[in-house]
């Protein structure tokens, strides 16, 4: 697993460059399930941030796929901070105990054609598992 970021290039840079636009708009929103916003506090800063996110949920967790490796800012937010509150469907879901697992670990939440594209199209090499606390 990395831990710094890679420069972004190649396919996956190009296709953050034409759905970033579009995931800003809908993420978190009720009828867009596929993005959501990861809402995270600034280690050094203290601010109040939010990143649009494509993810995979499961009734236990959300896993989200890291083109650019664990070393990215909001990541190294979320892992230090144990945790964040993530916006999907409309509604708020806290999630604890982050972790960043590998892609053998990985492989079991994704079907084969969502595994194709994290692979082959976005060539993530990790993904971050955000275990959902349960509703109340």
């Amino acid at each position: 697993m990395t831990t710094t970021a890679p420069a972004p290039s190649g396919t996956s840079w190009r296709i953050t460059r034409l759905t970033t636009p579009l995931a800003r708009a809908f993420a978190g929103r009720r009828f867009f399930p596929l993005w959501a916003v990861v809402h995270h506090r600034g280690r050094r800063t203290g601010r109040d941030l939010a990143v649009p996110v494509a993810l995979l949920v499961t009734p236990e967790a959300f896993v989200v796929t890291l083109p650019w490796g664990s070393g990215t800012n909001w990541v190294r937010n979320v892992l230090a901070a144990g945790g964040c509150r993530v916006r999907w469907k409309g509604v708020d879901h806290d999630v604890t105990a982050p972790e960043v697992i590998d892609r053998a670990r990985a492989r079991a939440f994704y079907g084969r054609a969502t595994w194709w594209v994290a692979e082959r199209v976005i060539k993530a090499d990790s993904f971050l598992l955000l275990r959902r606390e349960p509703q109340r």
